[in-house]
């Protein structure tokens, strides 16, 4: 049998109904749909290359637009943070400089992925037709599969823990659940 109270405890401590948490709800779930739908449409269609001349350019604007969509995403999530209760449990050095560890080993495997795929190979360029040579399988690879996603969700796990928030830690696990779905999607 499963013991919700924790749950409930944590349910307890976050308004679901706050504008900004549903804003920061739907900036998480809309990134991994939005950049999937579009990479598999320029994949059918090859639209975005034609109309920006080059498969290159193209690739470069989504991942433009995808960047600024994850400071959408980020900003909501802070916003919604800050908006909603501390629960007292996590308000705590030991928590605050947890969540920095956790973080900081996020950061590490977003960036990490990043130099070992490069910008085109971050930004769906097998969708463009810009293939690499091999499949990385170097660090983060090596250690973790979908490293670029687990480590976001790192970060936000870290960035919640720092701010001892409930509502961080919840829209965290909306996070884990959207990139689960990308990986079963894209996969």
């Amino acid at each position: 049998q499963v013991d919700v109270t924790a749950m409930a405890r944590l349910f307890g401590y976050v308004d679901v109904t706050d504008s900004g948490f549903v804003a920061a709800v739907f900036a998480i779930a809309f990134n991994p749909f939005f950049w999937n739908v579009v990479a598999r449409w320029e994949h059918k269609t090859r639209a975005l290359s034609r109309v920006f001349g080059s498969p290159h350019t193209a690739c470069y604007c989504l991942g433009a637009v995808i960047l600024m969509l994850n400071c959408v995403r980020s900003h909501c999530f802070t916003e919604a943070m800050k908006s909603q209760p501390k629960l007292e449990g996590l308000d705590s050095q030991w928590a605050y400089y947890s969540g920095l560890v956790i973080l900081a080993v996020g950061t590490l495997f977003v960036f990490s992925s990043f130099l070992a795929l490069g910008f085109t190979g971050t930004f769906l360029g097998d969708y463009f037709g810009i293939l690499m040579e091999a499949k990385v399988t170097s660090f983060p690879f090596s250690v973790l599969d979908n490293p670029m996603y687990w480590g976001s969700t790192a970060v936000y796990l870290g960035w919640s823990l720092m701010h001892a928030s409930p509502a961080g830690l919840l829209l965290t696990a909306v996070v884990a659940i959207s990139y689960t779905i990308a990986v079963l999607y894209e996969g």
